[in-house]
């Protein structure tokens, strides 16, 4: 019986030289029977890159209408933050209404719409508005303190930390922060 030939075909799915190279890497090559590492593109790769008969087609979103996606939506370069602007007498009519303490009408049969009565608030000067407010109670103190600007990073403050071991009287000039 004929032994069974176990090892892959080297040169089966691959190309191999012809002519005159197949004699030169004959006599050059260390190993004849050794695949040159080419792949046959046919047997390779199937279906081949580009046989394919149907073109690609971008599926439509809302992204892909135009008159859906003007330029200026997607414009993010000329997305600068706009300004707004609040007079003092704004402000100072803002603090009166929002330091006194909210009034809630008794609950009665009529059914009315404007359950709250609505104080119309003359416009104060911001200095006259802030002694208002401040006369009648301590706006901050050391339990209620003013609101502070959200920083994502605290300040790093050093503090000099222990120093990393080395031999005792040797020169380590070295400091540790943390």
């Amino acid at each position: 019986m004929a032994a069974t030939k176990k090892a892959a075909e080297s040169t089966l799915y691959h190309l191999s030289p012809k002519g005159f190279w197949k004699k030169f890497r004959d006599a050059v090559v260390v190993n004849p029977e050794i695949s040159s590492g080419l792949p046959l593109a046919s047997l390779n790769r199937y279906p081949t890159p580009a046989s394919r008969p149907e073109k690609y087609s971008t599926p439509a979103t809302k992204a892909s209408d135009p008159a859906q996606n003007p330029y200026w939506k997607r414009d993010v370069r000329r997305a600068y933050p706009q300004l707004s602007v609040v007079t003092q007498s704004e402000l100072s009519t803002l603090l009166i209404e929002h330091s006194a303490a909210k009034a809630v009408a008794a609950p009665s049969e009529s059914t009315d719409a404007s359950a709250v009565p609505v104080e119309g608030s003359k416009a104060l000067d911001l200095a006259a508005a802030i002694a208002s407010i401040t006369s009648k109670e301590v706006v901050y103190s050391d339990v209620r303190l003013p609101p502070t600007l959200p920083t994502p990073n605290k300040r790093w403050v050093p503090k000099l930390s222990s120093d990393a071991p080395h031999e005792a009287y040797s020169y380590f000039p070295m400091s540790l922060y943390r």
